[in-house]
């Protein structure tokens, strides 16, 4: 009897990922008063400084303090000249997240294939060296003068990057592990063109869309979508302004940071009542929540029904969705200008972002904007 042979089975290749991305590298802010900067984020929100540049290294036109947090970790950089980007920056938007760094296996091949998908080139790949190793970074562009820089770094093993020095800046305060998520406002009928710039250039998916629908009050209404890249390790919600009968709260924002930017860096934490507790006795100021909000909240979020004094004791928002659930809360404005600001979020399996706060969270921004003469 003659043995019949079997086809051999054929396992298709994996797709291979061209832009794959690590994680958050870090996000640079460009300050008026790096120094002083510092110093806020060191005692407000418990980070500590971990590197430095400037005149006493060699950068002749900029300073620059590294805080650090868990993951987390922002370069707090100023002008040491009257003139220049970060000067000038400075100026136009006061003091704003200038750069989203992603760490990428491979800098020259992310920015290549960016650049070759319809980016923006902002800095051709460079390799740094110092002591410590060799990085290498590229830059492109992205919403309003926001830049993305990939950061190649598996052979440097200093504080941060090449021309950086070590600071011993103590130990952080331990209350958050790592950037959730960041927020950008772009203008009317500019969503879309970001959506669509993050999926085809740098390979996200859109994870959750918002309508004005979801998203409105008496007032004013957005829409929101949200890209994740990475294996999910990078979600970038993106927000536009929609009609409504005021000033919206991203038109607001766009008015006074002078366009599109990032709105608001979302940072996790392990125990959000724990950390809120902290924070607010080293003086951050957060939006305050209505006491009717808490009346419905136990039957909306269940799992968090014996916890509801507390969260109302803090102005704690929750949420949930099939996957669990989440708390979070949102700081004021941390500059002169009502623009960015920090989220704080615990989840518990929740993938969202707290679509069923929308309303509370507007209505509690509403209250400020009243307060400013803006609504």
């Amino acid at each position: 009897v003659m043995a019949t042979r079997r086809a051999p089975i054929v396992t298709p290749d994996p797709p291979t990922d061209e832009m794959p991305l690590l994680g958050i590298d870090h996000i640079e802010l460009y300050v008026g008063n790096a120094m002083q900067a510092a110093y806020y984020y060191a005692h407000a929100f418990g980070f500590r400084e971990v590197a430095y540049a400037g005149l006493e290294t060699g950068s002749r036109d900029r300073v620059s303090h590294v805080m650090q947090q868990g993951d987390v970790r922002l370069v707090l950089t100023g002008s040491l000249r009257p003139d220049g980007e970060v000067a000038n920056h400075v100026a136009r938007h006061g003091d704003a997240a200038k750069v989203i760094a992603l760490t990428v296996p491979n800098a020259e091949r992310a920015y290549r294939t960016a650049v070759s998908k319809g980016a923006r080139a902002v800095h051709e790949p460079r390799e740094i060296r110092d002591e410590h190793g060799t990085a290498c970074l590229a830059s492109i562009a992205a919403y309003g003068e926001t830049i993305h820089t990939f950061v190649e770094r598996d052979d440097y093993a200093g504080p941060h990057l090449p021309g950086f020095r070590r600071v011993d800046g103590g130990t952080d305060a331990g209350l958050f592990t790592a950037i959730d998520h960041i927020v950008g406002n772009v203008e009317l009928g500019a969503m879309d063109e970001w959506v669509g710039f993050y999926e085809r250039v740098m390979g996200f998916t859109e994870m959750l869309h918002f309508t004005d629908d979801d998203i409105s009050t008496e007032y004013s209404a957005l829409m929101s979508k949200v890209v994740s890249g990475g294996g999910g390790r990078v979600k970038f919600p993106i927000n536009e302004p929609a009609e409504g009968l005021r000033k919206s709260q991203i038109e607001e924002y766009l008015e006074y940071h002078g366009g599109a930017g990032v709105q608001h860096i979302a940072l996790e934490t392990a125990d959000i009542v724990g950390t809120v507790r902290k924070l607010r006795r080293r003086g951050v100021q957060f939006l305050r929540t209505p006491d009717t909000y808490y009346d419905e909240l136990p039957e909306r979020v269940t799992a968090v029904s014996d916890q509801v004094d507390e969260l109302r004791a803090f102005g704690i928002l929750a949420d949930r969705d099939d996957e669990g659930y989440l708390l979070q809360i949102f700081t004021r404005p941390v500059g002169d200008r009502p623009t960015v600001f920090f989220e704080i979020i615990e989840r518990h399996g929740a993938r969202g972002f707290g679509a069923g706060n929308f309303k509370a969270l507007f209505e509690a921004i509403e209250r400020e904007q009243a307060l400013r003469g803006n609504l």
